[in-house]
């Protein structure tokens, strides 16, 4: 029979074995989960032709593929406009020439040029590829990397903050809190800008370039920090695993991905959105859409941050109450 000093260790050990189970199913459906259920579900990609003949042989393209693709017939230029606009990931020119390009996401680039392909030599040609914006091993890889790297790098320095508050007994105040966001953010900049000569002295490194690859990393830090503060250590718990879910679910566009993690994860990572803009400034596209969404996203969670990371907390707000001149302090005559 156990003795009653045992017991509260068994009973420990059991809890640790529940929640490294529990830790190994959530990791499991974040991560490797996202990336076991990939299958095309309404991809988009267009046949274009002009009217005629080829436009009756491009309706009848586009009435096979079932729910794996989403067709669109259109015109030659209207389909590279929407190609440059990022609502396609490739397009057919009849009678044989596949139009992709190097600023969309490859995984979607990769299925859309094998099925394009596919249906231009079922109606008998041989088919050419054109990639419009050719990006490098490194331009397809650095977007979701370097905001991976942002993430981590902001993530570390936030919890050294933390960490160094709470040894010296006394927690940073909004003014450390706001400097460490910014230093953060431009030294973290600076490592990113390095990776890409690094990696491809090619890519461009221009003022628009940096200036979002900064907003990336200041949204990252501030976001953090203020979620450290709000939570202390606790939030490691919530901001650590994000970092894994950015090669398997970012990295992928929604249409390979599973409806319920497009709904659950997809749809609000931030890495997406910080990823899909890079992409898209690094090939020469500063138009596209998720540019535009990517820094108003960026702006937002700077903004939330910022705001959770300088709020006065309860602490602060009494030690004001303490120090006003007008307080009325209670004096007691013995």
């Amino acid at each position: 029979m156990p003795t009653p000093s045992r017991r509260p260790a068994g009973a420990f050990a059991l809890l640790a074995a529940v929640a490294g189970a529990l830790a190994a199913v959530v990791l499991g459906f974040l991560t490797f989960g996202a990336q076991a259920t990939v299958a095309p579900d309404g991809l988009p990609i267009a046949v274009a032709a002009p009217p005629g003949p080829l436009r009756t042989a491009a309706n009848g393209i586009a009435s096979h593929g079932g729910g794996q693709v989403s067709w669109r017939v259109t015109s030659p230029e209207q389909g590279r406009k929407l190609l440059e606009d990022k609502e396609v990931y490739g397009v057919l020119e009849l009678p044989s020439t596949v139009v992709v390009s190097g600023a969309v996401n490859p995984a979607g680039t990769q299925i859309a040029q094998q099925v394009l392909s596919g249906a231009a030599q079922a109606l008998g040609g041989t088919p050419k590829v054109e990639t419009l914006h050719p990006a490098s091993a490194a331009g397809r890889v650095a977007p979701l990397a370097l905001s991976a790297l942002a993430w981590v790098g902001c993530l570390a320095a936030g919890a050294v903050l933390i960490l160094a508050g709470r040894r010296i007994g006394r927690e940073a105040g909004a003014a450390a809190r706001c400097a460490q966001i910014v230093a953060a953010g431009v030294l973290v900049t600076g490592a990113l800008a390095g990776f890409l000569k690094l990696w491809d002295s090619s890519l461009p490194l221009g003022w628009d370039v940096l200036g979002f690859l900064l907003l990336t990393s200041t949204a990252f830090a501030a976001l953090q920090t203020g979620l450290l503060r709000l939570l202390g250590v606790r939030a490691m718990a919530i901001l650590g695993p994000l970092y894994l879910v950015a090669p398997a679910v970012a990295g992928q566009v929604p249409e390979l991905l599973n409806p319920a993690y497009r709904a659950v994860l997809w749809s609000w990572t931030p890495f997406r959105f910080s990823a899909e803009g890079l992409r898209s400034l690094m090939q020469g596209v500063p138009a596209a859409p998720d540019v535009t969404t990517g820094a108003w996203v960026l702006a937002g969670l700077l903004v939330v941050g910022l705001a959770l990371a300088v709020w006065p907390g309860r602490s602060a707000l009494q030690e004001t109450e303490a120090d006003a001149p007008d307080r009325v302090v209670q004096v007691g005559v013995h």
